[in-house]
């Protein structure tokens, strides 16, 4: 089985002969993005990696479109939407909402984290749960700020 950035090499090579520009340059763009996260930490490209990566350009469209949104621009709003949707096909499935609540519900009883102040370790101890690399961390603290007092 190809691993993710396999799979997005050979869809750069797709897009390139079906001459699909803007899913190439798309493409492209995050395949370079990859690479210089490769080399600035020193990593061989692997899956985590890949998606740290594709992650975080996802975040960052999306920060981006609430500031078009502000200044009216839905042409540039379309743009990173359909950008979002492409790089989504290369992100793992998150867990679904029930199944991540019940999931920091345990972890919470598990390390006995009584305040917020107590966060990090909740977040430690999910980030070596198996399902970690599913776990959209940026989005379950919102979770676990709401479970903690």
């Amino acid at each position: 089985m190809p691993t993710i950035y396999e799979t997005l090499r050979a869809d750069i090579v797709t897009a390139v002969k079906a001459r699909d520009t803007p899913l190439a340059t798309i493409l492209r763009t995050n395949d370079g993005a990859i690479q210089r996260a490769a080399m600035d930490l020193n990593k061989p490209i692997d899956d985590e990696l890949v998606i740290a990566t594709l992650r975080k350009a996802v975040k960052n469209l999306a920060a981006a479109n609430l500031e078009f949104e502000k200044g009216g621009r839905a042409d540039l709003i379309a743009a990173n939407t359909a950008e979002i949707r492409i790089l989504e096909k290369y992100l793992p499935q998150g867990l679904d909402p029930v199944r991540l609540e019940a999931l920091v519900t345990e972890v919470i009883q598990a390390t006995g984290a009584q305040s917020k102040k107590e966060m990090g370790k909740v977040i430690g101890a999910l980030k070596q749960r198996p399902e970690a690399p599913l776990i959209d961390f940026g989005a379950v603290s919102k979770l676990i700020q709401s479970k903690l007092p």
